[in-house]
């Protein structure tokens, strides 16, 4: 990447979220000094949260559905004995209880036996749409609404400290999990299995499309970087972060028919895609040519997201994205 033209900004850059700032707040301000208006990210953040905040600049826009859908890691601290009607301690309370009971194994058990595939009602204060609105425009207004459980993922959970013999005794813990989990949902349930009130106390996103805070830079710092050169080094290839999408490689002509968004035969591909899903797809140059849906039975790779390289014109017909 030549930073000495904006429109060369390509690639996925790590942002260090700071506290008071929306997601949206961060895409617009990096927005004004990188001079790019292609930039979305890949998971919003509440306002009161810290953390990693992957931005897609420029063509990397075309793959946030998939950085997505890979798995976030948080570190919580969850509070006992108390609970408010945002699940977090910046809303109202409404219920305080002793929980100078509850001991250390107790606690312990309780919070690891979340691990696992589990379902979550989302918060009022989430931004799950029902009729039309999103919760939290509902809930400013006062209103409350059944809401669906969901099933989402809780991969791992890494306990680092337990407070109790308070009133108010607290869990610090990560947790890694699947895409549209709550963490302030899961502190709450966690004190449910308990028989307690329970709330987020804090939040921090450590980890997001692969990316954590050794990857991140501050929105301050790009300007310096970008002066220096150097923001180029920041960058990371969009294709590189989906490395659990399995790749394979195509030679000449089938490179030149990807780019036209032609059905392949997976016999002309090096390894030959075995398995039915997405393939990352490269040229035997390196150059990545897209993201590809193999149908092992029918022996064929069909174009998903064709991703043209840069010294090559992306032609209508080369992108079939669904």
């Amino acid at each position: 990447m030549n930073d000495k033209s904006s429109s060369s900004v390509e690639g996925v850059l790590a942002i260090w979220k700071p506290a008071g700032w929306t997601s949206h707040d961060v895409v617009a301000k990096a927005r004004g000094i990188l001079r790019v208006r292609r930039i979305g990210h890949t998971g919003t953040l509440d306002p009161s949260v810290t953390g990693v905040l992957p931005l897609c600049v420029g063509r990397a826009t075309r793959f946030v559905e998939y950085l997505q859908e890979m798995p976030k890691t948080y570190e919580t601290t969850l509070r006992f004995g108390i609970a408010t009607d945002t699940e977090d301690l910046d809303g109202t309370v409404t219920d305080e209880a002793d929980a100078s009971f509850l001991t250390e194994n107790r606690i312990r058990a309780a919070v690891l036996s979340f691990v696992g595939d589990i379902d979550q009602v989302p918060p009022m204060v989430s931004a799950v749409k029902v009729n039309g609105k999103r919760l939290y425009e509902l809930a400013r207004e006062g209103v409350t609404v059944e809401r669906k459980p969901r099933r989402v993922t809780i991969h791992s959970i890494e306990i680092w400290d337990i407070d109790t013999g308070t009133t108010h005794p607290e869990i610090r813990f990560s947790v890694r999990c699947s895409k549209g989990t709550y963490i302030r949902t899961l502190c709450v349930d966690i004190g449910r299995s308990l028989g307690v009130p329970a709330v987020m106390a804090s939040l921090i996103r450590t980890e997001s499309a692969g990316l954590g805070p050794q990857d991140c830079v501050t929105l301050e710092q790009i300007p310096g970087l970008m002066a220096a050169g150097s923001l180029g080094g920041r960058l990371r290839s969009a294709d590189r972060l989906l490395a659990h999408i399995p790749q394979t490689i195509a030679g000449m002509p089938e490179a030149e028919h990807a780019l036209q968004g032609k059905t392949l035969s997976i016999n002309g591909l090096q390894p030959m895609p075995d398995t039915d899903g997405l393939w990352r797809l490269y040229r035997s140059d390196g150059a990545f040519l897209g993201l590809f849906e193999s149908e092992a039975a029918s022996g064929v790779l069909r174009a998903v997201k064709v991703f043209p390289p840069v010294d090559e014109p992306e032609t209508p017909s080369s992108d079939e994205s669904r």
